[in-house]
């Protein structure tokens, strides 16, 4: 570990140029007594460091000098294709080795080029994690991940939403795949490949056993199918349903993508009252009714009778619940809203 922090040390300094001892433990996570032994010990090793005393000093390089030890290991080559992901290497237990790598990628660049790839990272920022919603947790993310990398099988518990709820499934883990801030586990079983929601694991064992994956499993294609194949077997039904232009333009941002595309490519030209006619894909009429209920009274079904009901039952119970007054129990001066 200190060899790893020192060697860290000399690549900080190298492409970063003059850092003081407080800029190098904050860089490092250690604290700045550890740095002055770790300067000490670059010097002993023969490293031509120097320290500048006073308010903008701090330690640098012989100008000119250059490091050679720049090569990869294994753990940080495997890291380099999460370089642009530090939140995901971090779940995957790679934190640490991606940054160690990303250090070493730019000591080893000229110059010119290292500046470059500082500016990149100023001005672009890549964020996984999904709108609305906080990430999952996944406690046996860090066994599953070793499972997949040893290709071990594991012995999973596992909560699903249909009964019985938790089943014990072992599994041949494949590949994991990062999905809007959630990790899904991509894994065979005689029954075929299967998806498994990482979060929804309740207790995880890697065994001794070990399996062959097949060499010409796509990850990436299999997960596209996937997920084609999931929207066509959950998006069973269909609902008419007339809007306002307004409300129109707004779906991408209202509904997933499969649904909004679809309303969109169906809709037909503007009603006498501007309303434009559309079929959006749904589910069921019980889950359809919150998702239309939400785009207000810019939205009215037409079909099918079953949803067009239920959606009244509902817009009723709700006007009888709103009619009603509350009482002064009930009431909350600090909840009042000032317009």
């Amino acid at each position: 570990m200190r060899a790893s922090r020192l060697l860290s040390a000399l690549l900080l300094l190298q492409t970063r140029g003059r850092m003081t001892a407080q800029e190098l433990a904050d860089e490092l996570e250690v604290s700045v007594r550890t740095v002055y032994r770790d300067m000490e010990s670059l010097s002993a090793a023969g490293v031509p460091l120097y320290g500048d005393p006073g308010h903008d000093g701090g330690y640098r390089l012989l100008d000119g000098f250059r490091t050679r030890l720049t090569g990869l290991t294994r753990d940080e080559a495997e890291a380099l294709s999460l370089v642009g992901l530090p939140g995901p290497a971090a779940d995957l237990g790679l934190g640490t080795v991606l940054a160690t790598v990303q250090l070493k990628l730019t000591a080893a660049l000229p110059e010119e080029l290292r500046d470059r790839t500082g500016e990149i990272r100023r001005r672009f920022h890549l964020d996984t994690s999904g709108w609305y919603a906080e990430a999952d947790p996944t406690p046996h993310l860090a066994a599953v991940t070793e499972a997949v990398w040893r290709q071990r099988r594991i012995r999973v518990r596992y909560r699903r939403w249909t009964a019985p709820q938790e089943v014990t499934r072992t599994l041949d883990p494949y590949g994991l795949v990062l999905k809007s801030g959630r990790w899904y586990l991509v894994a065979a079983r005689p029954a075929g490949v299967r998806t498994y929601r990482v979060s929804q694991l309740l207790r995880t064992q890697v065994l001794q056993d070990r399996f062959e994956r097949p060499h010409d499993f796509d990850l990436a294609a299999h997960w596209q199918t996937y997920l084609a194949d999931f929207d066509a077997r959950r998006l069973r039904g269909e609902a008419v349903v007339r809007l306002t232009p307004r409300i129109l333009t707004q779906l991408p941002d209202l509904m997933e993508p499969a649904v909004a595309h679809a309303a969109l490519d169906s809709a037909g030209p503007p009603g006498p009252d501007g309303r434009v006619q559309t079929v959006i894909p749904i589910e069921s009429a019980e889950h359809a009714v919150g998702m239309l209920l939400s785009l207000g009274a810019e939205a009215e079904v037409v079909a099918p009778a079953g949803l067009r009901a239920l959606m009244t039952q509902t817009i009723s119970a709700l006007a009888d619940t709103y009619r009603r007054p509350l009482d002064k129990h009930e009431a909350s001066p600090r909840l009042d809203i000032q317009r």
